[in-house]
């Protein structure tokens, strides 16, 4: 179970990065939203979902929706698992 202000900083995050990369504040109801972020903690742990969605914003999608995260944080963590691991086996190729 995530402690109270895990969900909170999780969300401070996601609205820092947004910030960054679309020079504006996104529009979000911080309480509605715990609950999600709290189950993305609950499921992946703290520190994997703040890895992911710092993750999230390195991809290409168009205006990183908060939702499209909740909804497929578990589809991004094992597209970067397998990327992580592919990148290994090529280094290794590459000796």
């Amino acid at each position: 179970m995530a402690s109270e202000k895990e969900p909170y900083v999780l969300i401070g995050l996601y609205e820092n990065l947004y910030n960054e990369k679309y020079g504006r504040k996104p529009r979000i109801n911080k309480f509605r939203e715990k609950w999600a972020m709290q189950d993305v903690i609950d499921s992946v742990g703290f520190d994997k979902a703040r890895d992911l969605l710092v993750y999230y914003f390195k991809t290409t999608k168009s205006g990183h929706p908060l939702n499209f995260f909740f909804y497929n944080f578990d589809k991004m963590d094992y597209a970067k698992t397998e990327r992580e691991k592919d990148e290994k086996h090529r280094r290794l190729l590459l000796k």
